[in-house]
């Protein structure tokens, strides 16, 4: 059976591992969502889906993402934040602990992690996003995917980015995704989805699928 991570341990520590968009402005904004027409890079929401992290170059990417957020210190105390991020860095990478699905030698982690230090703190390389959810907003899978459906389809063309980001939003909800899910999504034909999707979407979706 899958060890549930522990995220008790990151919230009494807290450590921030969730950023909505700062200087990006919704198109449309609602009590349960915001709406970015032409996409967003600045949300950061890790550990948002049952996925776990499943290779180091996911690890790394979860740990410059978590040192960018708490740049200004875990608590407020920059003076230890490398020490800080260290400890926390180790707990993540620890299996046990229920983030990563692999064990990892300490080596191979203390390379990582100083890697990640080098990088400084500056935004981390993300995935543009249209639809963000807030915390605690009561939708249930169907009317997320209800909602993401609705407002995808505003575009009058399918592409990647339409279908890339309903596939985000089938992983986030929990779902597996398959080729007819993205079609109910957009409302066009599975042909439709696979004219327009490429052998890199393809391989996220397994990755995707896998992790679930």
């Amino acid at each position: 059976m899958s060890q549930d991570r522990n995220m008790k341990w990151l919230n009494d520590k807290r450590v921030l591992y969730r950023q909505d968009p700062i200087t990006d402005i919704p198109s449309i904004e609602t009590k349960k969502y915001k709406y970015y027409a032409d996409g967003t890079y600045q949300c950061y929401h890790l550990f948002n889906s049952k996925a776990k992290i499943t290779t180091y170059k996911s690890l790394k990417w979860h740990m410059l993402v978590l040192y960018y957020l708490n740049i200004d210190g875990v608590d407020g105390d920059i003076v230890s934040l490398e020490d800080d991020m260290r400890y926390i860095f180790k707990f993540i990478a620890n299996k046990e602990n229920g983030f990563v699905t692999f064990f990892i030698k300490t080596k191979i982690l203390n390379d990582i992690i100083q890697n990640v230090f080098d990088q400084g703190g500056d935004p981390p390389a993300n995935k543009i996003r249209k639809i963000v959810f807030k915390p605690y907003n009561g939708l249930t899978l169907s009317k997320k995917l209800s909602i993401v459906g609705k407002l995808i389809g505003r575009s009058s063309s399918i592409d990647e980015k339409n279908i890339y980001e309903c596939m985000l939003n089938i992983n986030d909800s929990g779902a597996q995704i398959s080729i007819q899910y993205i079609a109910d999504l957009l409302s066009v034909s599975k042909r439709t989805v696979y004219r327009h999707i490429s052998d890199d979407l393809k391989q996220e979706i397994k990755n995707l699928n896998e992790k679930i």
